[in-house]
């Protein structure tokens, strides 16, 4: 598998996960429209060079020279189209059974954001891969768990369905669940876990009725498939304040009523999901 890496801009893919929480209609399962699918077309004109061009669209020479096999001997005619991602990476074709685990592990990326970058397509066929240029030492962020002051619900929880890859029996296929499933009734209260700013209240495609919440420190948390919302945009919350109650909208990934609940961080990746387990670790959750 190609072995190549891409330094990311840091907003990029912050961008992106902003389509997920602010633009309710930019897909219906929540996820942005793949990158492959929001590809330009760039007609070349006098005095253009692939360098001239990367910097035009906020990108690097190596991104457009890997969607554009023939800028690779420095041809480029006047008046010849070349394609222009939406932000820096690379595109491959998935292997023969590969999974989005395969392909997550290989590329270092988190597999969140693998699959929204991609737009959450079952099965990775030809994808758009984000990555970091490991010659340089880069890697990304992904352990940081200094521990959250609140807990979700008024009482600790059971935990249904928890963090990371989910084999379906009946589909034959790892999935990846990027929060916690906590078991709580219809109607009960759902509680802010820290002090923070509400950046999006409203109904998000398969997360049903949404709430996240931005903290200080780049940490964001997300409360979905709620029964109401009681908190609007903008609202600063504090920790315990109720966010709304316990639901079953959008399309849960399990029957029994509970709160979908999400830990993520900004990173040079985007929003990069964590385990909620290690952050809730002062006030431990039930495995079922």
């Amino acid at each position: 598998m190609n072995n190549l890496r891409l330094p990311l801009i840091s907003t990029i893919l912050w961008a992106v996960a902003q389509l997920i929480v602010q633009n309710p209609s930019t897909a219906e399962n929540s996820c942005p429209p793949p990158a492959l699918s929001r590809l330009r077309s760039h007609q070349v004109v006098a005095g253009e060079t692939v360098e001239s061009i990367a910097s035009r669209y906020n990108l690097i020479p190596d991104t457009l020279v890997g969607l554009n096999p023939s800028l690779k001997g420095g041809l480029m005619p006047i008046g010849s189209t070349i394609l222009i991602p939406p932000f820096n990476g690379i595109r491959v074709q998935a292997p023969t059974g590969a999974s989005w685990k395969d392909l997550a592990e290989t590329y270092d990326v988190p597999a969140d954001i693998l699959f929204e970058v991609n737009g959450c397509q079952q099965q990775p066929l030809q994808v758009f891969i984000p990555g970091v240029d490991f010659s340089r030492g880069e890697r990304p962020v992904r352990e940081n768990y200094t521990g959250l002051p609140g807990y979700p619900l008024p009482s600790v929880a059971s935990v249904a369905l928890g963090y990371g890859w989910q084999q379906n029996s009946n589909l034959q296929q790892s999935k990846f669940h990027s929060g916690l499933d906590l078991l709580a009734e219809p109607g009960t209260s759902v509680l802010s876990v820290d002090a923070g700013t509400v950046a999006f209240a409203g109904e998000q495609g398969n997360y049903g009725n949404l709430v996240v919440v931005n903290h200080q420190g780049g940490r964001q948390t997300r409360y979905a498939h709620l029964g109401s919302i009681s908190v609007g945009v903008g609202q600063r919350v504090q920790i315990e304040d109720t966010l709304g109650t316990v639901g079953s909208t959008g399309r849960p990934d399990i029957e029994e009523p509970h709160l979908h609940f999400e830990v993520r961080q900004n990173s040079a990746l985007g929003w990069v999901a964590q385990d909620p387990k290690l952050h809730l670790q002062t006030k431990p959750t039930a495995q079922r």
